[in-house]
């Protein structure tokens, strides 16, 4: 059965086309919940505008389904809290050269 830690690694996989830096250490990825082979997945995107919000889902779906032993992903979108700059990883802000 695959872990919290398991499906959060997968999705560091998923890259943000705008920004060049992974879902996670981006802070979109807001909690990951697995029960009995399936990943409840909640997460958000830098603006409520985004154009490529639907396919950055998708492929975190995708994504998350890589984790060994996972059976389905389920992928929820949220705006509230709304994402800033300050959910972003020490790694996302060095790729990002934010100060």
């Amino acid at each position: 059965m695959a872990t919290k830690t398991e499906v959060l690694d997968a999705l560091k996989d998923i890259i943000d086309p705008e920004l060049g830096v992974n879902v996670v250490d981006l802070g979109l990825v807001y909690d990951v919940d697995v029960r009995e082979g399936e990943a409840f997945i909640r997460m958000t995107l830098t603006s409520i505008g985004c154009p490529i919000g639907t396919s950055l889902a998708e492929g975190v779906r995708s994504g998350a389904l890589r984790a060994p032993g996972l059976k389905d992903a389920h992928v929820e979108v949220v705006f509230d809290p709304p994402w800033t700059p300050e959910r972003m990883s020490e790694t996302a802000r060095t790729q990002l050269r934010w100060k």
